[in-house]
């Protein structure tokens, strides 16, 4: 009895520490991607929002640079974006390798390692759920802070001096006044749309990668850091080609308020300035997506096994 207590209690402790671990590394992660890859981001949510605006995404860019230069341009909502994306990133690692656990239970597998392609999807699919309530409210706040000067064109509300002088702080505080904390949670509906069939390819397919890029009799976990960095380009690029319409339907609603149901959104985007709306800022996110995915997998990875040999 004491023996079966004794293994209940190791089994606990270590499911603690994966879970820590899987949380820091994709704190780590999501740090290292937004840094790679925040000044397309913010191309993209600008050509998403206000497609009139811009001819393309290197007219975008040399107008953001003119008008805000780089850091209050390109890196508009880098504070929010870093929140963003280690909350995101940790969560849904963390909610990954647990929901890899469950799993390979249920389909029978003794070790997660042992996991198909398709199991690690399915894990990427469910985790996906609980980073969505994580992302939502700082990638709301991103979002606005990378298209406010846009939005203030478009309103003719807000001052330039009240653009300039407002924070992420004081933009979430703004919408708790307005709105209260709902508020912040505009746009969950898409979010969650987006993110969990979103997942199950962007998992998937960094999976099915490492697959046919190890060597025969070699495990995918020592492919090396190129052929990971290939694998986690290849996971990022087929989650945005699967995401991005369900993606610009968000970002419409986040930055531009709007109170519809997603699905209206997107009839009307399609209705009013055509099907090849939906993919505005396409571009700039796939060559974006190719080094920031294969940052954060890299990142991901190497801090993780860093980790678990340290705290053996």
């Amino acid at each position: 009895m004491t023996d079966e207590l004794t293994d209940n209690g190791n089994q606990y402790l270590k499911s603690v520490k994966d879970g820590v671990i899987d949380f820091v590394a994709g704190s780590l992660g999501g740090t290292a991607l937004v840094l790679v890859g925040q000044p397309l981001d913010t191309v993209k949510v600008k050509m998403q929002t206000f497609p009139s605006m811009y001819n393309g995404m290197v007219n975008c860019i040399v107008k953001t640079m003119k008008t805000d230069g780089i850091m209050r341009g390109l890196y508009a909502g880098t504070v929010p974006a870093v929140v963003a994306n280690v909350a995101e990133n940790s969560v849904l690692f963390a909610a990954y390798g647990g929901c890899q656990k469950v799993i390979a239970n249920i389909i029978g597998v003794n070790k997660v390692e042992d996991m198909t392609p398709l199991g690690n999807a399915w894990a990427g699919f469910f985790a996906a759920f609980f980073s969505s309530l994580t992302l939502c409210p700082t990638e709301l706040i991103k979002c606005k802070l990378q298209a406010m000067k846009e939005l203030e064109k478009e309103t003719k509300k807000l001052k330039t001096s009240a653009r300039k002088r407002i924070s992420s702080w004081g933009l979430t505080n703004q919408i708790i006044k307005e709105q209260g904390v709902r508020g912040l949670f505009n746009g969950l509906s898409s979010t969650i749309v987006r993110e969990m069939p979103g997942y199950f390819f962007f998992f998937g397919g960094y999976e099915v990668t490492r697959t046919l890029l190890a060597k025969p009799n070699e495990n995918r976990n020592d492919i090396g850091w190129e052929k990971t960095m290939v694998a986690g380009a290849v996971g990022g690029t087929i989650l945005w080609l699967v995401i991005f319409p369900a993606d610009v339907v968000k970002s419409r609603i986040q930055v531009k308020n709007l109170n519809e149901p997603a699905l209206k959104v997107m009839r009307d985007i399609v209705r009013i300035e055509g099907f090849t709306s939906l993919y505005n800022g396409l571009k700039p996110t796939l060559i974006r997506t190719v080094p920031a995915t294969a940052t954060l997998f890299v990142t991901y990875e190497y801090s993780k096994r860093l980790m678990e040999t340290y705290f053996k």
